[in-house]
């Protein structure tokens, strides 16, 4: 392991490389549970360097936006790590080249907080485990949904026990196939979290953990259920004001017989079909996207140089 003080680091010290996918959590009524792995990746690269100045450089996806300093989310989650690990921390040089649109429920923050810890884990070749991993990203991020998949890949469940966060990552059958409508308006989490009520009539909790065991055997075993698995009622019908184009989508959707859902906290949707079955046109002011199922967070490279 590094000790890493400012006189010990060398101008181009540990350098490593991680891919971090996007993900689609809830997936209609897995709320803050389910999510699923998707193969749009952010590529990022950090290297130690002798001090203590964190600097960024973005490409794509957030470029011109987002901080370039220690304040950038993968820096911070990487300064956090390093004092998680109890080290002090190196100067890092850190360049992100992102395909993972932010502000869409796509999980651009999950996957950026994955992304830190893998760095700074790397870094230090401190060995964290998965677990120890998921635990410090839920942490970070407030819960598990959308860092599990993009940790573990796949289909996930993810829970929270008194130690932590847990997750149980599932092969999707290949028989199913993701496709997104990226909206170009952006939404934020926080506004579409207020939405939603303190309490949901009882008969709406039952038939959400109905659908939400029923979308587990749809995914991996029985993908004709997905229409019926992937619907909810406790939490999309409240945030439909935020985002009028988006639930009208879902509805046109659903409405056409394809299984459909809200992204996480939207305003992205995410329909799942079957064998080669295709989509509707995507309306205007929306992308729509065939994407695979990703198999998690992947460290690409660890060298001691630049």
């Amino acid at each position: 392991m590094h000790n890493y003080s400012s006189a010990s680091v060398a101008e181009s010290g540990p350098r490593a490389t991680v891919r971090v996918p996007a993900t689609s959590a809830n997936l209609g009524p897995g709320f803050d549970s389910l999510g699923l792995a998707l193969d749009l990746c952010d590529e990022v690269t950090a290297v130690a360097t002798s001090g203590t100045a964190v600097t960024v450089e973005v490409q794509g996806e957030g470029e011109g936006t987002v901080a370039l300093d220690e304040r950038h989310l993968v820096a911070a989650t990487m300064l956090r790590t390093f004092k998680h690990l109890d080290l002090a921390a190196p100067g890092l040089k850190i360049r992100c080249r992102n395909r993972i649109p932010h502000a869409r429920g796509l999980g651009s923050s999950s996957a950026a907080i994955v992304a830190g810890i893998i760095l700074a884990d790397a870094l230090a070749g401190a060995g964290l485990t998965r677990s120890e991993k998921l635990v410090l990203a839920s942490e970070i991020e407030g819960h598990p949904d959308n860092v599990a998949p993009c940790l573990l890949g796949g289909f996930t469940i993810a829970y929270s026990t008194g130690d932590g966060a847990r997750a149980l990552s599932l092969d999707p059958s290949p028989r199913v196939h993701p496709w997104v409508f990226v909206p170009q308006v952006k939404g934020l989490t926080a506004v579409a979290r207020a939405a939603l009520p303190e309490k949901v009539p009882h008969a709406d909790a039952v038939f959400n953990l109905s659908r939400a065991a029923l979308l587990v055997a749809a995914i991996s075993r029985q993908p004709s259920r997905l229409f019926d698995a992937t619907d909810d009622r406790l939490h999309q019908s409240y945030r439909a004001k935020g985002m009028p184009e988006s639930a009208q989508l879902l509805k046109d959707l659903r409405t056409a017989g394809v299984a459909a859902a809200i992204s996480g906290a939207g305003p992205t949707v995410l329909a799942l079909t079957v064998d080669d079955k295709g989509v509707p046109e995507a309306p205007e002011g929306f992308a729509v996207m065939r994407l695979d199922v990703a198999d998690g967070a992947a460290q690409v490279a660890t060298s001691q140089n630049e």
